[in-house]
């Protein structure tokens, strides 16, 4: 069926999504707001727009002069309620990306909770050091009155061209884009030119304190999943099968296909959970391709970390991605040193 023909449906989620925020608007629906500094890292958009790294470099910076923790909805996991994210926990149990953050920063407060006040509540009882919060996608979960909203933008999909779901891959309305206080856009492409961001500005910007970010991703040399049992390093032009269970795969591939020869994609659906008939996939693909190694996302990574449930011959062949978030005209220092004020004034 064609997404065209969804648009009844987007126009009743669109009333919904309204009536919801007058609820908030008019007082009728209570927001809490805490006495620690709560930073919102959310979209409003389906899909990746490149929340986690964002949501990592912000406890990088802030982690030298704050003890930071950080709460996520811990989409996909098989639990329920509260709980607090340890490095050996099961990706299934937590969700890919509170894991793969707990691992980076081992020293972070990283919890998963469906309901954000209670779970900020518990955060500041159980760890009464904890002096800021960074919510994980929560933009439209407006429970929680942040100090600081920061909305990821991808720029491979315009907002002010979307449309609300299912028509679209909005989530929300372009309406709300006034609570923003910092817009961070992504995947910027090699030749987006001053004019073009000067458009994109007008789009996002409705207040005066609001501040555009233009960004795009800085990608590393691929590391073996299974150090132990690869024989040699990956070189670049080398065939490679590009493999990723994200929102927005575009972008990955087209970032592989700089530096290898993509022979095969495979991409699963955001949050996949990967089995045993994947890896028979996986496995077929290289010997399909016997040059080959398979690329994948750090999130990805973070699922196929248990080598017990992967053949041999595909463990020496899984390499990961790892990438960083590139501010373009080192607006770097300025974005995270604004954000620190902000935290410190509250």
């Amino acid at each position: 069926m064609s997404r065209a023909c969804l648009t009844p449906l987007s126009i009743l989620y669109k009333w919904g999504v309204q009536f919801r925020h007058r609820m908030f608007d008019w007082g009728f629906v209570k927001q809490t707001k805490f006495e620690v500094p709560v930073v919102c890292v959310g979209n409003i958009t389906v899909g990746g727009t490149g929340k986690t790294p964002m949501a990592e470099m912000i406890i990088a910076y802030m982690s030298q002069t704050h003890r930071v923790a950080l709460i996520s909805l811990g989409y996909g996991r098989r639990t329920k309620g509260y709980r607090e994210v340890a490095t050996d926990d099961h990706y299934r149990d937590v969700g890919d990306e509170p894991l793969q953050i707990k691992r980076k920063f081992p020293e972070a407060v990283v919890v998963v909770c469906e309901k954000r006040v209670e779970g900020i509540k518990r955060i500041l009882r159980e760890h009464p050091d904890v002096d800021m919060v960074v919510m994980d996608d929560g933009f439209q979960h407006r429970q929680v009155d942040p100090a600081v909203n920061i909305v990821m933008i991808d720029a491979t999909r315009p907002v002010q061209h979307d449309r609300m779901l299912p028509a679209g891959d909005l989530r929300d309305t372009v309406e709300q884009l006034h609570r923003a206080n910092y817009f961070v856009v992504t995947k910027c492409p090699d030749n987006m030119t001053p004019i073009d961001r000067r458009i994109l500005r007008k789009v996002l910007v409705t207040v005066a304190y609001q501040r555009v970010y233009f960004t795009r991703y800085e990608s590393f040399r691929p590391q073996p999943l299974f150090a132990e049992e690869v024989d040699q390093d990956l070189t670049y032009g080398q065939p490679v099968i590009a493999m990723s269970g994200i929102g927005n795969p575009g972008p990955f591939t087209e970032d592989l296909a700089k530096n290898f020869k993509v022979v095969e994609t495979l991409n699963f659906d955001d949050h996949h959970v990967y089995r045993v008939k994947d890896m028979k996939t996986i496995a077929e693909l290289l010997k399909k391709h016997p040059e080959a190694a398979v690329i994948m996302t750090e999130k990805d990574a973070v699922k196929l970390a248990n080598p017990d449930k992967i053949p041999v011959e595909v463990r020496r062949r899984l390499y990961y991605l790892p990438i960083d978030i590139t501010f373009i005209d080192d607006s770097q220092t300025d974005f995270l040193q604004r954000l620190e004020k902000d935290v410190r004034t509250n």
